[in-house]
């Protein structure tokens, strides 16, 4: 009998990547040996962005003679009703559905049908916009390797998230630990997570170790010497990096602007309005330059060439900044300037990313180190970073991003601490490579009975940081170094209370019933926060106090001289005061579409007193 060509694919993956027996890897993969028709579907990812859905269907290889037609179905009337078909795309095995006038307002049962053979169900969820509180699970770092923690059951994740039943889905990379193998286990993330993901709108971003590196740099997607990615680019193959980000981005709402980068390499960065809050999903390694000008800069400090980290106290490292490196690139700044005035149907907003704007993490791998400088962060380069944060503070939005492996919620200082926007990292799902916010001494101004290591901070990068609660791991994990700990794991959640515009950010570990009342998040949290609290302008300038007759519009604020946006904001209620950093003339937008008031040339003071009321 013919072993089918599943089945020989992951034998000949067993053997080359692993020197364990093939019983214990495929107990690891969760994958059977054979694929009958029936089950040639895996999983399904989706959202639905302005009335637009767009739903992928992963499916197992199709083989001999099986047609790659496939078609999206809904159930009307108690019948299943065809309304949209595709091709599945090979290499990768995707089937990528998009359908426009889509109802949102209704929940609807949907399935996936495969040559009437094969068929996978699931719901298009409503659309929460009149939910009072909106909820986002935020995961990151799914690692596979049993030493990583990927032999360990992600049953207590999904228990937990079908108790709470939240509305949005973020995973924001690391799906996937192998560098050479993404498909098998991006099988093997889609069945441990599939309870979930096929009833639940789902974002989903690739990072380094999905793309088959150590880190990414990507640089606007040139070509990287090595798998470390430290010159820049990417290392594998164009065709592997364009399954990986077919698999994990398809369902996403079409691109803000989709021409490639190098290598013909595609771009998914965009935004998605759902349940009244409006999300920037980023892509902050693929324009990040590398870190070969910063080599040639610094020849004293890279006598070598360069490298990821920098170890030595001794060292400026505001001397990194140099000039021609970027962070998101002059696209994504675009597109974010943009994204901060778009308020249609949005109440609040977030911005979705990798990783964080900070260095939160100063021992890493083991305790033994000080890391003082890792350039994998978001932290470089300094300017970049101070770009991105002075578009996003402009709409009050706060950031959600994973990766360091480490939880933690910090306040963000461009030009003094606590001037940008709060963001939140939520620990790894699986976490064997540790990582530690130590310092040397207290944080400054930081809350009575407080931990030493919240408060003011300079990062590595001499960027300013308030630190309010990180999920260190605990003594005994220090002197164990790189042991698996689920103390050190978990997930975290966010909660948008919309009525008074507040934010809870939760940390919570492995194994934990967060459903019940005695049981204890990481400590520090949960936090709650003001969505103004994410641009708080502590000694500039007023604008007059605004009254206008009808509640929660969106007001702009502009320079006169130049257009460009200071603030955006649909307000709570019906009276607010803008405030600036510099004396001049401004222009301030009030309402939306054509019932829109614009007043010019508003005169600012330190103190304002005046009153505007703008009839809408």
């Amino acid at each position: 009998m013919e072993i089918n060509y599943f089945k020989k694919l992951l034998i000949l993956f067993i053997a080359a990547v692993f020197f364990t027996c093939e019983a214990q890897q495929k107990n690891l993969l969760k994958l059977p040996d054979y694929i009958a028709p029936k089950d040639r579907i895996a999983f399904t990812l989706y959202t639905v962005h302005e009335n637009t859905l767009k739903l992928t269907a992963q499916l197992y290889p199709v083989e001999n003679t099986e047609p790659f037609e496939i078609s999206l179905e809904i159930l009307e009337n108690n019948q299943w009703k065809k309304i949209a078909e595709t091709r599945v795309i090979y290499p990768g095995y995707t089937a990528p559905f998009k359908v426009k006038n889509w109802n949102d307002t209704r929940e609807t049962r949907y399935r996936v049908n495969h040559n009437n053979t094969s068929f996978y169900e699931g719901i298009i969820k409503k659309n929460p916009i009149n939910k009072e509180e909106f909820v986002m699970a935020a995961l990151t770092c799914n690692s596979i390797y049993p030493g990583h923690g990927g032999d360990i059951s992600r049953e207590d994740i999904i228990s937990n998230l079908k108790k709470i039943k939240p509305d949005l889905l973020f995973f924001s990379g690391d799906q996937v630990y192998d560098h050479s193998q993404h498909y098998l286990y991006w099988l093997k993330f889609g069945k441990d997570f599939e309870e979930l993901i096929r009833n639940t709108p789902t974002i989903t971003i690739p990072d380094d170790h999905d793309i088959g590196q150590g880190n990414l740099w990507g640089e606007g997607g040139k070509k990287a010497e090595s798998r470390r990615g430290k010159s820049g680019g990417y290392y594998m193959p164009v065709e592997y990096i364009k399954e990986v980000e077919r698999a994990q981005t398809s369902h996403l709402p079409d691109p803000y602007d989709s021409t490639p980068i190098k290598q013909g390499i595609g771009v998914y960065y965009t935004d998605l309005k759902w349940g009244g809050i409006s999300f920037a999903i980023l892509e902050d390694r693929k324009f990040k330059s590398g870190l070969n000008l910063v080599a040639k800069k610094n020849p004293d400090i890279f006598p070598n060439g360069s490298f990821e980290a920098i170890f030595d106290p001794k060292i400026d490292t505001k001397r990194l900044d140099v000039d021609g490196t970027e962070l998101l690139g002059e696209r994504q700044l675009l597109f974010l300037e943009n994204w901060s005035t778009d308020w249609e149907n949005a109440e609040m907003k977030t911005v979705l990313s990798q990783t964080i704007f900070s260095q939160v993490n100063n021992f890493s791998g083991k305790h033994n180190k000080e890391l003082i400088a890792d350039f994998d962060t978001n932290a470089w380069p300094q300017t970049g970073r101070n770009k991105a944060l002075s578009i996003i503070r402009k709409s009050f939005s706060f950031m959600v991003a994973g990766d360091q492996h480490l939880g933690s919620v910090v306040k963000h200082g461009i030009n003094d601490w606590g001037d940008a926007g709060y963001s939140f990292c939520t620990p790894a799902i699986a976490n064997f490579w540790l990582r530690w916010w130590d310092p040397k001494q207290p944080g400054k101004n930081k809350a009575k009975k407080a931990p030493y290591y919240t408060g003011d901070f300079l990062d590595g990068f001499k960027n300013k940081m308030t630190v309010n609660a990180v999920s260190n791991p605990t003594l005994p994990e220090i002197k164990k170094g790189g042991k698996l700990s689920t103390r050190a794991a978990g997930y975290g959640i966010v909660r948008y209370h919309k009525k008074n515009r507040e934010i809870t950010f939760e940390c919570w570990g492995r194994n934990v019933d967060i459903t019940d009342s005695k049981s204890k998040q990481y400590p520090g949290w949960p936090i709650t926060i003001q969505q103004t609290d994410n641009f708080i302008i502590k000694n500039g300038f007023q604008l007059p106090t605004l009254k206008v007759s009808k509640e929660n519009q969106i007001i702009t604020v502009k320079k006169s001289t130049t257009g460009e946006v200071i603030s955006s904001l649909r307000i709570k209620g019906k009276i607010y005061q803008p405030k600036v950093f510099e004396k001049g003339n401004y222009t301030i937008e009030i309402g939306e579409k054509e019932q829109k008031k614009i007043l010019v040339n508003i005169t600012v003071k330190k103190r304002n007193n005046k009153i505007l009321k703008i009839n809408i």
